[in-house]
């Protein structure tokens, strides 16, 4: 990719941004119309949820392998025709009048989605020096998060206000903006080179198939029982077409994955930090608003108003996070972010049916500045650790294990959930039960204990890295 000037290189993280803001909304935004969509469309509850699954599953499908294709046709290239497919299935979704039509839309639209994600953070780190980089990863940090956390807020405004529809044609103007900014603005990238190979098809499907089947499992696992023969199935394909998918990168000569990016320390580490985080900020995600309506009674728009504190304060931190980080370094802002959210965590695990909203908003206000503290150094360090021709893969693992993390914390969350209050009440639930919010509460707090140590876990690991690494500088001296 051409040198950027410096003039232009903050036009090009707004165009990436505005595009990477876009993509992680939809994400969330259909969760708060999924009932009025069921109405309309004819179809159960259970149905519906799919239209949400669907493009989780769809985006962490493809976007290791828009992350390959980046590396092999420039990055840049993958990024606008990623923002194209998205504004072209968001089109469609809203165009939408059968339940078929909207999942396959959703695909169209998550395959775009794909294509944004994986190439994101690569644009953005060959653009900005290393001085500058975690600055604007700080940013796009922020982007990610605002989408996730924005999404049901915003959701439910223009539902309110508007038919379910226009939470996805609302994407089209400003898609078509993103485009022809993303065409003039972004820097050209180079045709493919022999050093980049081939796409490789084999590893592809396997993966493909490995994660529909893992997900498939772990969203009906709930429903059906993650006994159910037919759930054991799909964990064991899953496993198998893994194993698989490892064996073939391991033996090609271009692999979708180069196995020995894992092999540096400081990278897989931050992944798996990465991961903890998510599991642990969708745990947070679906407990809380249930908590809001069902135990304390509120309105929707008043839970929305308190959940709202979360991606207020991020959008603060996150940036601030990112521009610390390229004076003092990211390794001792992760552990401090790490510490602070499961602090939060933990202190969630408190709240009940007496607990005054200023509470609330002080034990989220702990858990957002953790994460805002976390994500952005965090993002630096996993793009600062790879070589300029592995940028499109290292940002779609990234993004990868970010869906992966969402989906588990989703699982694990209602899992916890249910699992303890069926235990509490003697028979099994898979929903809350009026007048016996002491069940509810008594899962929750297991949840938020659980998702508290998850966060520990990943504050240790960091924690003995920031040792490390002072031992080795103290060395060098």
């Amino acid at each position: 990719m051409g040198e950027v000037k410096n003039r232009n290189k903050w036009s090009v993280l707004m165009i990436v941004v505005l595009s990477t803001f876009m993509s992680t909304l939809d994400s969330s935004i259909v969760n708060v119309a999924l009932p009025r969509m069921a109405d309309s469309l004819g179809v159960t509850t259970a149905s519906i949820q799919f239209v949400a699954t669907s493009y989780l599953i769809v985006i962490s499908g493809t976007v290791l392998i828009f992350g390959k294709l980046g590396d092999m046709f420039g990055k840049t290239s993958m990024f606008i025709l990623g923002v194209i497919v998205f504004t072209i299935g968001s089109l469609l979704c809203g165009l939408s009048h059968s339940y078929w039509f909207l999942i396959m839309a959703r695909a169209v639209q998550a395959i775009g989605a794909a294509g944004t994600m994986a190439n994101n953070q690569g644009i953005v780190t060959e653009v900005f020096p290393a001085q500058e980089r975690g600055k604007a990863l700080g940013l796009l940090g922020t982007a990610v998060a605002l989408g996730s956390l924005v999404g049901p807020g915003l959701g439910g405004m223009i539902v309110g206000v508007l038919s379910w529809e226009y939470i996805f044609t609302i994407n089209v103007p400003i898609g078509i903006i993103a485009t022809v900014g993303a065409f003039f603005l972004l820097p050209k990238t180079k045709t493919k080179t022999k050093t980049n190979g081939k796409m490789d098809l084999y590893g592809a499907v396997l993966f493909i198939v490995t994660i529909v089947s893992l997900f498939g499992a772990l969203s009906e696992g709930l429903n059906l029982g993650f006994g159910n023969p037919l759930i054991l199935t799909g964990f064991f394909v899953a496993a198998i077409c893994f194993a698989a998918f490892l064996f073939v990168e391991k033996n090609r000569k271009d692999p979708m994955i180069q196995l020995d990016i894992f092999k540096n320390g400081l990278f897989s580490l931050s992944i798996f930090c990465g991961f903890i985080s998510f599991i642990a900020m969708f745990c947070n995600n679906i407990i809380l608003p249930f908590y809001l309506q069902d135990v304390m009674e509120f309105s929707p728009q008043k839970a929305g108003l308190i959940m709202m504190a979360y991606p207020l304060i991020l959008m603060v931190v996150a940036p601030a996070s990112g521009h610390l980080s390229d004076k003092i370094g990211s390794e001792i802002l992760t552990f401090i972010g790490l510490v602070f959210t499961s602090i939060g965590l933990f202190s969630m695990s408190f709240l009940n049916e007496k607990s005054a909203v200023i509470t609330m908003v002080c034990f989220i206000g702990i858990m957002s500045v953790g994460m805002g503290l976390f994500q952005s150094p965090n993002n630096s360090l996993i793009m600062s650790t790879v070589s300029r021709d592995k940028l499109g893969v290292a940002g779609s693992i990234n993004a990868l294990v970010r869906n992966i993390g969402m989906v588990c914390g989703i699982a694990l969350a209602t899992t916890l959930l249910y699992g303890m209050m069926s235990s509490r009440l003697g028979y099994r639930v898979t929903d809350y039960i009026p007048g016996r919010s002491d069940a509810f509460l008594f899962g929750m707090n297991i949840v938020y204990i659980t998702a508290s140590v998850i966060c520990l876990i990943g504050a240790v690991l960091t924690f003995f890295r920031l040792k490390r690494k002072s031992v080795t500088v103290m060395a060098g001296k």
